[in-house]
C-alpha cells in the first residue's frame, strides 16, 4: 500500500461558539469530534465560548498558533441575528480564504432548506498552515458540512486532489 492510499491522521480542534449551549447540551461540537474522530483524526481540544468576537479570536489565534494543530471546527455564530459574530472574529486571522467551501455548502444546504440556505455564513480558510472551517450551529449542518466536504477534503485518499497533502507545503 502506497502512502497515497493511507489515512494521514490529523489533528483538530472543535469550537462550539453559543450564547446558549454547554458543553453538556452542545449535541454540535459532540457530533464534529466524534465524526472526526470516527474518520481517523484526533481532537486536540475543545471549547464552548459565547458569541464575544475576542473570545472567540484569542482561543482560535491559539491553536493557529500551534504547530501540532492541523485544523479547527467552528460550529456557531454564522448566521445573521445581532450576536452572530464568528465571521467578524475568524475572518482578519486568515491569511488565505477558501471561498468555494461557503458556496458549496450552501448549494449542498440548499437541497434540504431551500433558500433559508442564503442565511448561512459558513466560510473556510487557511491561517498558519491551519485550515479553518466555520459552519452553523445546529447539528444538521455540521452533518452536511462533515459528511459532504470536510471529511472526504481531510482524507488524503481522496482523489483527484485533498487538502490533507497539501499540509506539508503551505508554509512554502
Amino acid at each position: 500500500m502506497s502512502a497515497l492510499d493511507q489515512l494521514i491522521p490529523l489533528s483538530l480542534c472543535v469550537l462550539t461558539v453559543s450564547d446558549s449551549r454547554t458543553l453538556a447540551t452542545d449535541s454540535s461540537g459532540d457530533y464534529l469530534c466524534g465524526a472526526a474522530e470516527t474518520a481517523g483524526h484526533r481532537i486536540l481540544e475543545r471549547v464552548l465560548l459565547p458569541d464575544d468576537i475576542y473570545q472567540q479570536r484569542a482561543v482560535i489565534s491559539k491553536w493557529i498558533a500551534d504547530p501540532a494543530v492541523d485544523g479547527i471546527l467552528i460550529t456557531g455564530g454564522t448566521g445573521f441575528t445581532g450576536r452572530d459574530s464568528t465571521p467578524e472574529a475568524v475572518a482578519p486571522l486568515l491569511d488565505k480564504q477558501m471561498p468555494g467551501f461557503g458556496e458549496l455548502f450552501r448549494s449542498i444546504s440548499y437541497d434540504d432548506i431551500g433558500t433559508s440556505s442564503l442565511q448561512s455564513r459558513a466560510f473556510a480558510g487557511l491561517a498558519n498552515a491551519t485550515f479553518v472551517f466555520c459552519v452553523p450551529g445546529s447539528t444538521s449542518a455540521c452533518r452536511t458540512a462533515w459528511e459532504r466536504i470536510i471529511v472526504t477534503q481531510l482524507d488524503a485518499r481522496t482523489r483527484p486532489c485533498n487538502l490533507a497533502t497539501l499540509r506539508p507545503r503551505l508554509k512554502e
